[in-house]
């Protein structure tokens, strides 16, 4: 095959790949709209573990409260952790469940449940501390934090 053959035959496929006709623009897919979800539950609570549950009240949107189910010793110092949980303020009564195991409880300790919120990495409200004087599943109701000192 010469060389002029071979110009040719390039040729005669470069005009045929242009002469094809350009793919059609396509209309961006629709985005699926997701509806707001409140919060998933924990679930059934197993037979292994008690639960604290009630509302927290005053926390204002995108404050981060933390609770803390904890051992106190007599000079008011927290000795060990049972449990803990995280949840994010929505300027709405706040529902928690906090799960504990009763085999952790100590019998003669005293136990507290303590919260505290920040927002933006500073203390702005504080729960007050609420004993729990059983290892038992309890509806403690509604919770109101107060300022932080």
């Amino acid at each position: 095959m010469s060389s002029r053959s071979l110009v040719y035959l390039g040729l005669l496929v470069l005009l045929s790949a242009c002469s094809s006709t350009p793919p059609q623009p396509t209309a961006p897919a629709p985005v699926p709209v997701k509806a707001v979800q409140p919060p998933v539950g924990l679930g059934p609570l197993p037979a292994f573990q008690r639960e604290l549950s009630g509302t927290l009240m005053g926390v204002p949107a995108g404050a981060e409260v933390e609770l803390a189910l904890l051992v106190i010793d007599e000079r008011n110092r927290p000795q060990r952790l049972l449990a803990s949980g995280k949840w994010t303020g929505n300027n709405q009564p706040l529902a928690f469940q906090l799960r504990f195991n009763p085999d952790a409880f100590p019998a003669d300790a005293r136990v507290e449940l303590r919260g505290r919120a920040s927002q933006s990495g500073q203390l702005i409200l504080h729960l007050p501390s609420q004993r729990i004087t059983q290892p038992t599943t309890q509806a403690l109701g509604a919770l109101q934090f107060e300022k932080a000192p």
